[in-house]
């Protein structure tokens, strides 16, 4: 059983862009959505970014989703998704998160997808990359159908929550354990684990990280999934990111060191 879990953050951490703006163009072409949907979605998450996160305007975040995706089939939209994951997802990864998992793993570490993004979306992702598990928001259907209800909104302080409950069940030590997140909104997140990790930082963010003395990192390279020379790249790199953080271990004492896969080729 692994000791200690690496919990990433998905939006502009793992991807270059955000999961829902990656659907965005086939959710269009399906007909699910109307370009009407994506400027009330879009004003919904300037606002929550720009003015505050206060809970009122996580809720009317929240709101919108349910409205937007009420009705839809469930299957419908899972081979969307589906066919989203090779089109607008894989080649909007970062070489360097990927390098990270790698790392991690063979650290013998679990690791973990946390979003904000339904589990339709995530699950899909989680395998793609071949994390171990993932926390996500969780919406209700009947009759295979989307009933509008957001059973679980996996949302800034939610998150940290959500990581408890599956520290404890697998019995990992959240002081062990790394996080990487690019948002201020997920300070809690960060703050749950012993080894947080600011990527590509937002202002606000930057700023908490420098005064904590947070490791932050610059992710800039998307690379396809199936790329061959990437593949080979990985492969490598995982193996000196394992070397390098067994050293680290024995001399810094599981201090706040990430393993830190290397970013030049």
């Amino acid at each position: 059983m692994a000791r200690a879990a690496a919990f990433f953050d998905l939006d502009k951490t793992i991807l270059a862009t955000s999961a829902s703006l990656a659907l965005t163009r086939p959710l269009l072409r399906s007909g699910l959505i109307t370009r009407r949907d994506i400027a009330r979605s879009a004003q919904a998450q300037i606002a929550y970014h720009l003015l505050d996160t206060s809970h009122e305007r996580s809720e009317r975040m929240k709101d919108a989703l349910a409205e937007m995706v009420r009705g839809w089939s469930v299957a419908e939209f899972d081979a969307i998704v589906a066919e989203a994951l090779t089109t607008e997802i894989e080649p909007v990864v970062y070489l360097e998160a990927l390098d990270a998992i790698s790392a991690h793993h063979a650290a013998g570490h679990d690791v973990v997808i946390v979003s904000a993004s339904a589990d339709a979306i995530v699950r899909p992702v989680m395998h793609l990359l071949g994390a171990d598990g993932m926390i996500a928001s969780r919406l209700e259907s009947t009759d295979g159908r989307y009933t509008g209800v957001i059973e679980s909104y996996n949302y800034g302080p939610a998150k940290p929550a959500a990581m408890a409950e599956m520290a404890r069940h697998h019995g990992w030590d959240l002081a062990e354990c790394w996080a990487y997140s690019d948002s201020i909104t997920d300070e809690p997140l960060l703050r749950a684990v012993g080894h947080p990790v600011a990527v590509n930082a937002d202002r606000a963010l930057a700023r908490i990280a420098r005064a904590e003395g947070w490791d932050t990192v610059v992710w800039r390279r998307p690379v396809p999934l199936r790329s061959p020379a990437r593949h080979s790249t990985l492969v490598t790199a995982g193996v000196l990111a394992a070397a390098v953080l067994a050293l680290w271990l024995v001399r810094r004492g599981r201090r706040r060191r990430p393993p830190a896969p290397s970013s030049s080729r």
